[in-house]
């Protein structure tokens, strides 16, 4: 059986282009793995913490060292390592603020960063033959002769974290210039037209 795993890092619901990219691509999905399953992660209702003392204790104490206390610091990190080691495909449908993933995506790839686990001791990356696709939503439009094309920092950013991780197969659908929505210059349905063909078709390698 074959999982999918979707992150999805925005705040704004149902206003949200990422979110609706995220519903597109989990229906696609479906249709091409009717057996799959599907894992769904909103950070925006997962009590991530930054990491803090505590926790980097915790990360630094040998697992046979540990006490409850430590176990416990770790225990939303182990939960959310499990979902990553057991999926096949991840997804992650986020907006863009201020050139950057919003913090609780970083956030939860703090969590997910774990030697022994996701990260060899020597620095390798453990998730090999996993693939991404990452659905990003921005109001600025980062494409090819864009005049604000080095300002991408979050594709750099996302691209560099999934290969330290020992993912190459990425792909990044990018949905720019969204603020048209919000000015009321296009409907969302009329925004999406274009970009729910290459939604779908990311769905087959």
């Amino acid at each position: 059986m074959t999982n999918l795993l979707m992150i999805e890092a925005s705040p704004r619901g149902n206003s949200s282009v990422s979110r609706h990219m995220a519903v597109e691509y989990i229906d696609e999905w479906q249709r091409a793995n009717p057996n799959g399953k599907v894992i769904q992660r909103d950070l925006t209702n997962t009590p991530l913490k930054f990491t803090d003392a505590p926790w980097l204790t915790a990360y630094f104490t040998p697992p046979d060292k540990q006490s409850a206390e430590m176990k416990n610091a770790l225990k939303l990190s182990d939960e959310l390592v499990e979902e990553l080691l057991g999926a096949d495909v991840i997804v992650i449908g986020t907006p863009v603020y201020n050139y950057n993933v919003p913090a609780v995506l970083k956030a939860w790839f703090d969590h997910i960063v774990r030697k022994g686990m996701t990260l060899g001791f020597s620095g390798e990356g453990l998730l090999k033959g996993k693939r991404c696709t990452v659905l990003l939503a921005s109001g600025g439009v980062y494409t090819e002769g864009s005049p604000i094309r080095d300002r991408d920092i979050a594709t750099q950013w996302l691209r560099l974290i999934l290969n330290v991780l020992g993912i190459e197969d990425i792909e990044f659908i990018a949905a720019g210039g969204t603020k048209v929505i919000d000015l009321g210059e296009q409907s969302r349905s009329e925004y999406m037209a274009p970009i729910i063909p290459l939604i779908r078709e990311a769905v087959y390698p």
